[in-house]
């Protein structure tokens, strides 16, 4: 009898054979739930344990280890971009550029966020703010629940709206608020995307956010699990129908612009783990091996 595993990972063209039951395994099977935004399966994962694999942002992740969730990730990464272009502030804003955010009020979903984190790096390196002398306004606290927001970070109150802030000038500008109005927006670096690819030749660093994870309990106890689960995944993103979202990064990373394995991400995978440590959002700044499966 195979091993069940209760498993959440959002509908993605480069998992759906493997949900499908297209590919498929004589050592493991899955029992998917639908969590939509799979974000929520995030937190629920870090706080209850309800799946035995998940989707997991990095960030999120390695907090869990900081924490000690018993969690080991697979290098699969199944979510990931370029953040130049996240970064908006209305149409007529006086910022002229990125350089003038210190001081300001900048809106995201948790301080603890992936994409923010990844902002507030490039905020740092690209362009010399950093992120203690901005005032981030959050919806929300960290999925793993132990972990305190720094006092530079404000939570909005019940019936407020990121979006609806930034349109009114309540904050300067927003990181990855979705369902902006384009027409009324621009993004705070200009010309994100030639920023973007400008940002990769230098630093070598494809951005990672959402990977998968397994209960560490698992892996241990199920000899071979870890590099059945990598075959799966590998097997479902060769069957994958339809284009995924990552295909118009292409232009700028060449190649494979959806790499899996510990080594193909290892750049993008060790800058986000040193941005979270210099953020405060973990003790130290942790090696892909302290959080990663790294079998066969």
């Amino acid at each position: 009898m195979s091993l069940v595993l209760k498993s959440a990972i959002a509908d993605y063209p480069h998992v759906a054979a493997l949900k499908s039951g297209a590919v498929r395994s004589d050592m493991v099977s899955f029992e998917w739930e639908t969590v939509n935004p799979i974000t929520r399966a995030f937190r629920r994962m870090v706080r209850t344990g309800d799946f035995d694999l998940c989707e997991i942002a990095l960030t999120t992740h390695a907090q869990a280890e900081a924490f000690g969730k018993g969690l080991t990730a697979l290098p699969v990464v199944v979510f990931r971009g370029f953040h130049h272009g996240a970064l908006m502030c209305p149409k007529e804003s006086s910022l002229r550029g990125p350089e003038d955010l210190a001081g300001k009020r900048v809106g995201v979903r948790a301080f603890s966020q992936t994409t923010g984190i990844w902002l507030r790096g490039i905020l740092l390196e690209s362009h010399g703010v950093d992120h203690r002398s901005i005032t981030w306004v959050t919806e929300e606290d960290a999925h793993v629940q132990e972990y305190r927001d720094p006092p530079n970070v404000e939570r909005i109150g019940p019936g407020q709206d990121l979006k609806a802030m930034l349109l009114s000038g309540e904050i300067d500008a927003g990181i990855a608020l979705t369902g902006l109005d384009t027409s009324l927006t621009r993004t705070v670096i200009p010309d994100a995307h030639q920023a973007a690819a400008d940002w990769y030749r230098q630093t070598g660093a494809y951005p990672v956010n959402h990977v998968v994870c397994v209960k560490t309990a698992l892996l241990r106890d199920n000899p071979g699990l870890g590099a059945e689960l990598m075959r799966l995944f590998f097997a479902a993103k060769a069957a994958g129908t339809g284009e995924s979202s990552e295909a118009r990064y292409a232009s700028i990373v060449g190649g494979d612009p959806l790499p899996y394995g510990l080594e193909a991400n290892r750049t993008g995978i060790e800058l986000c783990l040193r941005y979270a440590a210099e953020q405060g959002l973990v003790p130290r700044v942790y090696r892909p091996e302290d959080l990663f499966y790294t079998g066969g």
